[in-house]
C-alpha cells in the first residue's frame, strides 16, 4: 500500500480490504491493480465500491457503507472459455510450461490458430480453485468462480479465448476461430463456428453478431431465447436451459443399409479407420465399392451420440441428430446426406453397379427394378445410375413405394414434428 496516501483513505482501505475476496490476483485481475491492498486504497480514494470485479452484491453493499456512498448494482460474471475443441494442438503442447510458450512454438497444418492451447496458465493464476485441466480441456466451476478476471488477462491467455460472461447467462458460443474458409473450419474442428450468420439473422434482439469470422453474443441484449440455437447450422451454440438435441431443422441419413460384410472384412485385415479402408480396392476384395465402410469415422465426430455403427453399418438416431453435418464431412465415401426434419421415405443405397454385381456383394441393395418409380403418384422418385432416389421435397409419404419395393429396401425416416420451443423461436404457427 502507498505510504504517502491520505491517512483517511488509508484507514478506509484497511476496512475495505477485510471485505474483499482476498485472492491477490498478482496484477492479472480486472481491477487493474497489483494487489488487493492497492485495490482497496483505490476504492477508498475514488469512492468506488464496485472496483473489484470479484465482489458480490453483499460485499459491494458493505464497501459502500464503509465509504458512505450509495451502493451500485452488481452484474456478477464468471469466466467462459470460447473454445470447445482440441484442434489447436493441445496434445502437441502438453509438455509446455505455459500457454505463451505453446503459442511461441507455432501451429502446424490442420491445427486451429485461434483455439485454446490447453496448457493451463489460467488455472495457475486462479486463486479460488475455480479452474482445472481435464484431458486438455479447461473446466470452470461456476460456483467457485467469482469473476475476478485474472484468467482472461491477455498476459495469461495469449489466445484471448477466455471472456467474462454474466453468471446468469444461458447461451454460449464456444468458438473463437478467425478462419474465413468454412470448409477448413469443418475439417479442423467439429465445434468450429463457420460464420454462416444464421444466428445473427435469427436473433430477435440483435444480440448476436459475426466478429472476426465467429459469432459473438452481446449479453446486454441477449434475453436467453432459443432462436440462435435453433438456427445454428453447426449446432455448436450451448443452451443450458433447453434440450439442444431436440432443436434442429435437418437430420443426417446414411445412404447404405448393407449387410456389414465390408466392415467385417476390413476388421479381419486389421483396418481401423474409414480413411484407411477407403484407399483399398473394394471390388478386388469382393465388396461393394460405394457402401458403408463400417469403421466409425462418422460416430467418432458426432457430439450427440446420434450415429453409431451397428452390425457393420452406420445408423442415425433422428431423435438425437441435430443436423450439424459433421458426419457428412467425416465419411470418406460421401454416403451421409442431410434431409429435412420431417417424416419421409429414403432409399439407403447409392450403388451404380450392374444388378448382378450388386447382388454378389450385398443382400440389401437397390436392384433397380423401378417398381417404386413407376408407381409413385407424385413423381417424387427418380434414377441416379442404377439406384433410385426419393426427392423429400416432393414426397407426400403415401407409402406406395414401400409397398411396391420387392426387396424392402425403402426405409421410412420417422422424425417428430417441430416442438413447442422451435415454433416459439421461429414464429411457426400450429399446423404450418
Amino acid at each position: 500500500m502507498k505510504t504517502n496516501c491520505n491517512p483517511l483513505a488509508a484507514e478506509l482501505a484497511k476496512k475495505i480490504l477485510s471485505l474483499l475476496p482476498g485472492g491477490n490476483c498478482s496484477g492479472f485481475g480486472g481491477c487493474g491493480h497489483a494487489t488487493c491492498e492497492d485495490c482497496a486504497l483505490a476504492m477508498a480514494e475514488a469512492k468506488d465500491p464496485a472496483l473489484c470485479p470479484a465482489c458480490d452484491q453483499q460485499a459491494v453493499d458493505a464497501v459502500a457503507e464503509v465509504l458512505e456512498v450509495p451502493s451500485v448494482e452488481v452484474k456478477e460474471t464468471v469466466a467462459f472459455v470460447a473454445c470447445a475443441g482440441h484442434a489447436a494442438g493441445k496434445a502437441r503442447f502438453a509438455s509446455c510450461k505455459s500457454c505463451s510458450e505453446a503459442k511461441d512454438m507455432g501451429f502446424v497444418r490442420g491445427e486451429c490458430k485461434s483455439g485454446c492451447l490447453g496448457v493451463g496458465s489460467c488455472v495457475e493464476v486462479c486463486k479460488f480453485d475455480a479452474m482445472k485441466v481435464e484431458n486438455g480441456t479447461i473446466v470452470i466451476d461456476k460456483e467457485k468462480c467469482n469473476g475476478c478476471g485474472a484468467c482472461a488477462n491477455a498476459a495469461v491467455c495469449p489466445q484471448h479465448v477466455i471472456t467474462m460472461v454474466p453468471k446468469d447467462a444461458t447461451n454460449f458460443i464456444p468458438c473463437s476461430s478467425t478462419e474465413e474458409d468454412d470448409d477448413l473450419v469443418r475439417k479442423t474442428c467439429g465445434f468450429g463456428c463457420i460464420a454462416c450468420g444464421e444466428c445473427e439473422r435469427a436473433c430477435p434482439e440483435g444480440a448476436v453478431k459475426i466478429v472476426d469470422n465467429h459469432a459473438v453474443i452481446d449479453y446486454d441484449k441477449c434475453v436467453g431465447c432459443v432462436a440462435c440455437t435453433v438456427k445454428c447450422r453447426k449446432k455448436i451454440i450451448v443452451d443450458t436451459l433447453h434440450d439442444l438435441t431436440a432443436l434442429k431443422s435437418n437430420v443426417a441419413f446414411v445412404r447404405c443399409s448393407g449387410d456389414g460384410r465390408a466392415s467385417a472384412k476390413y476388421k479381419e485385415m486389421g483396418i481401423q479407420t474409414c480413411q484407411e479402408a477407403a484407399k483399398l480396392d473394394a471390388k478386388a476384395l469382393g465388396l461393394c465399392a460405394t457402401g458403408c465402410l463400417g469403421q466409425g469415422a462418422c460416430s467418432a465426430v458426432c457430439r450427440y451420440d446420434a450415429i453409431k455403427v451397428v452390425d457393420g453399418i452406420a445408423y442415425v438416431d433422428p431423435d438425437k441428430c441435430v443436423g450439424c453435418k459433421d458426419c457428412t464431412y467425416a465419411c470418406p465415401k460421401g454416403l451421409i446426406t442431410i434431409v429435412p426434419y420431417k417424416g419421409m421415405k429414403m432409399v439407403p443405397c447409392s450403388s451404380n453397379d450392374a444388378i448382378d454385381d450388386k447382388a454378389a456383394v450385398c443382400s440389401s441393395g437397390c436392384i433397380f427394378c423401378e417398381d417404386c418409380k413407376s408407381n409413385c403418384p407424385n413423381l417424387a422418385i427418380y434414377s441416379e445410375g442404377t439406384h433410385t432416389v426419393i426427392d423429400p421435397e416432393i414426397c407426400e409419404d403415401c407409402q406406395v413405394c414401400q409397398y411396391m419395393c420387392p426387396k424392402g429396401v425403402i426405409k421410412q425416416q420417422v422424425v417428430p414434428e417441430y416442438i413447442f420451443l422451435q415454433r416459439e423461436a421461429l414464429g411457426i404457427q400450429e399446423g404450418e
